[in-house]
């Protein structure tokens, strides 16, 4: 059986204490945004994930989606889930108010999202999708076609999806074939075939959404002549509600390794009705408002996994007797003790909470920053947000569900036999982790994404978003007593992070298979870092907490503690990563093809 409890002390400590959520209320609409209030929402959201969708988790994953005649049906019990999910709003808590949402910060709705991925990963894709629908629409639609569709999509009752990838074409989208014809009345028919859609047939919402790149008859060629567009499953009537079938049809589910009970299509679009996106062979900046928004909300779901798993294999260890403690019995009336006491399951435990609580704190930096960029009134304090945040996409959705997966595959370790059997659902987590570490744009690309385009825009100011505030915090802290043991190997790591930008900015500029040699282990060498600088920072914030916590001394030692391990357990691959990257591409594309 599966084990989850929405961990809110720490996600509360993550808001309030280490990003100061008082500090929203100046930004334009969050003036009532208070402590009180945002503890109100998550404590609301737990009861939910707790209540209704957790439970399902399992018994979804073993009955799966169906097709039949086109039309998905998911698994018994997600229709009443669903429909108490949009009852209680939580669908447009992110939401702008003038489409009927709630307008609550991203750096709230991310704690959201996080449960739904710890408690039902799978029941939280098709909201997920509409909320990456709903931004790109909002950013680039016209108004007409926002006030026809957005206030339903906030509501919940129709949903969206995203409709990118061909047969032929997955990451080069230059390879579209989709076809989009324009019609006298301004709309435009669309045919075409696509693979790996997300929910994008269910019957959870009267509606679906899709939004397809395709290709006009004057496109140019490549990637310069996508087109986004606005294709319903039901063309609505005048007055809102749906209307006749569109030409678009559900021929397929594939059969995955994980998340069963989210059905992944292939489509059919047949002169299909649409509508324009934005201006014409300029559809992948609309895309990729969604892609972006999507690829967070995926790092995201690497960090729920995670700490589903975590909590699993905690309890699994308190509980499981094996063997005795090396330093001798701890629990002498027992015939044994309980695992948790090897060091090498602790060393499991305590790996799995570092990297969670990392990705929590570091989540929430970047989620601080997308309020910021969206509701500050200072156009340079937006803009800084900005760079903040384009640099940290992509490492928050590589680093995030690389760790996911490996977190989830630590738990299953801990259970040995038992966590490779359906009994304890840890299987599940490491199956459904799996998916986040390619969709969305894999990891790999997402590495390419990182040095190939973040590292040399606007000659390296991305960059500066990061280093800067970094460097300035340990330049302040290094006198510091308590944070000095932590601040030293971050400064020395920190240091290996520079020499390898520096690395990569001029062999890259030689020789690009050179960057992209060094891509991925730059990615974690990054995060590593991007990790311990948030980790110092928390423990911090315990250290000035402790001694007055009364009853919470014990969560803020326990912060304390797992710095520690954080800093001089696994900070340290930073070097082996800068000893990689600096090994060049040489024994990496040496091997001749027709050796492989």
């Amino acid at each position: 059986m599966q084990v989850y409890s929405p961990p809110l002390r720490d996600m509360r400590f993550v808001l309030h204490e280490l990003h100061g959520s008082e500090e929203l209320t100046r930004l334009k609409g969050f003036e009532e945004v208070t402590p009180d209030l945002i503890d109100a929402v998550l404590d609301e959201a737990a009861k939910f994930v707790t209540e209704v969708v957790a439970p399902l988790n399992q018994s979804a994953d073993l009955e799966g989606c169906t097709l039949e005649d086109g039309v998905v049906r998911t698994p018994k019990g997600f229709k009443e889930a669903y429909r108490t999910f949009i009852e209680g709003g939580w669908n447009g808590i992110a939401c702008d108010p003038k489409y009927g949402g709630q307008g609550l910060p991203a750096s709230v709705n991310k704690l959201v999202e996080e449960m739904l991925c710890s408690g039902n990963l799978a029941f939280g894709l098709c909201p997920g999708l509409t909320f990456g629908a709903y931004a790109a629409l909002k950013d680039f639609a016209s108004d007409e076609l926002k006030d026809r569709y957005l206030p339903k999509m906030v509501e919940g009752v129709w949903s969206g999806s995203m409709c990118l990838t061909e047969p032929q074409c997955g990451t080069d989208l230059g390879l579209v074939r989709t076809r989009a014809v324009p019609q006298e009345d301004g709309s435009y028919k669309i045919t075409g075939n696509k693979i790996f859609i997300s929910a994008g047939e269910q019957d959870l919402t009267e509606n679906i959404i899709h939004l397809v790149l395709a290709r006009m008859p004057d496109a140019p060629k490549g990637i310069k002549g996508i087109s986004l567009f606005l294709v319903p499953k039901f063309l609505p009537n005048e007055d809102g509600s749906v209307g006749p079938r569109n030409g678009v049809l559900c021929t397929g589910i594939e059969h995955k390794m994980g998340i069963h009970a989210s059905s992944t299509c292939q489509l059919a679009f047949d002169d299909a009705t649409g509508w324009l996106v934005g201006e014409p062979h300029k559809g992948m900046r609309a895309m990729f408002a969604m892609m972006n928004s999507e690829r967070l909300a995926v790092g995201t779901q690497g960090l729920g996994i995670g700490e589903a798993a975590y909590q699993g294999a905690v309890a699994y260890a308190k509980e499981r007797l094996q063997g005795r403690a090396l330093s001798g019995a701890k629990y002498p009336d027992k015939p044994a003790d309980p695992i948790i006491v090897h060091p090498d399951v602790r060393r499991s435990l305590m790996t799995m909470r570092a990297y969670n609580e990392g990705c929590r704190a570091l989540g929430g930096w970047v989620a601080r920053a997308l309020d910021v960029m969206e509701h500050a009134e200072d156009a340079q304090e937006r803009k800084q947000a900005g760079d903040f945040i384009a640099l940290m996409t992509p490492i928050v959705k590589a680093l995030f569900t690389d760790l996911g997966f490996s977190n989830a595959s630590l738990g299953m370790q801990v259970y040995g036999g038992h966590g490779y059997i359906r009994d304890h659902g840890m299987e599940q987590y490491l199956r459904d982790a799996r998916i986040a570490m390619i969709y969305e744009g894999t990891n790999g690309v997402q590495a390419l994404d990182l040095v190939g385009r973040k590292l040399p825009a606007h000659m390296g100011r991305y960059l500066r978003s990061f280093f800067h505030p970094v460097l300035a915090y340990m330049d302040e802290k290094l006198d510091d007593d308590n944070l000095a043991p932590l601040i030293t190997p971050l400064s020395k790591a920190f240091g290996a992070l520079q020499l390898a930008t520096a690395h990569i900015a001029e062999k890259g500029m030689k020789d690009p298979e050179e960057a992209g040699a060094a891509a991925t282990d730059y990615l974690r060498l990054f995060g590593l870092v991007a990790l311990g600088y948030i980790w110092v920072r928390m423990a911090e914030v315990a250290f000035e907490k402790k001694e007055s916590a009364d009853g919470d001394a014990a969560f803020y030692e326990a912060k304390i503690v797992t710095a520690r391990f954080y800093i001089e357990k696994l900070l340290p691959e930073v070097a082996a990563l800068w000893g990689s990257i600096k090994a060049g591409k040489g024994a990496l594309m040496a091997l001749d093809e027709e050796a492989f």
